[in-house]
């Protein structure tokens, strides 16, 4: 079977475990608690009300295609045509249009990285080539590196799950270079840009118009029940794109489509990167003393937390937490191999009282 290699999340497990204790504070779910803007809702109500329920063309509302491509302009100062922008359910479907597109046989990424990727190219018979990152190089794969490993697609995120580093201007646009050179198919992962906090986290068709890039609506626009993500393919691609989605998922959610035309919404979302970036304040400065923060989140909203000082097996670790004091997080092996045992991934999708109750049973258990 397709799907013998894929492996489950041992974060939904702590979820369902989680789900038992009232009391629970949760660092482990990867989604804002903020709602999206009124804007959006009031979009979400009149679409429900005008009876848009019908599907929409295959690549998605076209007047929302083209807010899109007006959001590349305005962010990172290019042109998109908007008919190489795909709407697709969540960043899920897009993965797949651009593994489905780009035709690769192995794919490269980085260890740590979202466990998604992985499970998506086991399914599709593709085979996930990993290349660890740590500290000692910030967390950022590097051209020598790449230079080690064979490969004909690479994939980076940036601002990355699960550590929330963002990669530098120079070695970003020095790696998709590289990739050009090869003729290796770059796939950038986009989906926390907006949740940049003192770094700018760069677009890759700032440097490589053939790249693929992949968007969505979860997590910034705080809408991920929604299920809307996009994908902006090579403009010689479009033809073959319109295939897979049509054949993979008919259209995205008609609804969402709607509901994200205000998704653009700049006063709203000058809060939410605002609240985000006062809850990793918060939460960088109370675990760093307790245990070893080997990075200080630069986006998204994660912490990556070395917690080797009290344990040797974080999942371990994990689960004592969650049974003893009623704290869920994630265990770093959900996110690879390279010394993932020692690291939980700390979330701070929740607001800053419900983390200091987190702070204060942590910080008692451990005396």
């Amino acid at each position: 079977m397709r799907s013998k290699n894929m492996s489950s999340f041992i974060v939904m497990d702590i979820v369902r475990e989680a789900k038992k204790f009232d009391d629970c504070i949760h660092f482990e779910i990867g989604q804002p608690d903020i709602p999206p803007s009124k804007r959006v809702k009031d979009a979400l109500k009149k679409a429900i009300e005008e009876d848009r329920f019908s599907y929409t063309e295959s690549f998605g509302l076209f007047s929302l295609r083209e807010k899109i491509a007006g959001h590349y302009s305005r962010r990172y100062g290019i042109v998109i045509d908007p008919s190489r922008v795909v709407l697709t359910p969540g960043t899920s479907g897009a993965f797949l249009v651009a593994y489905g597109l780009s035709g690769v046989k192995r794919l490269g990424l980085s260890d740590p990285c979202y466990p998604c990727y992985k499970n998506f190219a086991h399914f599709l018979q593709i085979e996930p080539v990993f290349m660890p990152i740590s500290r000692e190089d910030s967390f950022e794969l590097q051209v020598e590196r790449i230079k080690q490993y064979s490969f004909d697609a690479l994939q980076i995120s940036s601002p990355s799950n699960p550590i929330g580093n963002i990669y530098s201007k120079k070695n970003f646009q020095e790696i998709i270079e590289y990739c050009s050179k090869k003729g290796i198919v770059f796939i950038s992962d986009e989906l926390y840009h907006g949740l940049d906090f003192e770094k700018f986290a760069h677009s890759a068709l700032e440097f490589d118009d053939e790249a693929f890039v992949i968007n969505g609506f979860s997590k910034f626009y705080c809408m991920p029940g929604n299920r809307l993500g996009w994908i902006i393919v090579p403009k010689k691609f479009i033809p073959e794109a319109e295939k897979i989605a049509q054949n993979l998922f008919i259209s995205a959610p008609t609804i969402s489509q709607y509901g994200a035309l205000e998704a653009f919404d700049e006063e709203f979302l000058k809060g939410v990167k605002e609240e985000f970036k006062r809850r990793r304040d918060y939460l960088f400065y109370e675990l760093s003393k307790i245990f070893k923060v080997d990075a200080k989140s630069e986006g998204a909203f994660y912490l990556w937390v070395n917690v080797s000082d009290f344990c040797s097996d974080s999942f371990l670790f994990a689960k004592e937490l969650l049974q003893n004091i009623h704290i869920a997080s994630t265990p770093g092996v959900d996110f690879g191999k390279n010394e993932t045992h020692k690291y939980i991934r700390f979330a701070f999708t929740r607001d800053i009282d419900h983390m200091k109750i987190g702070i204060e049973r942590l910080k008692n258990y451990l005396k």
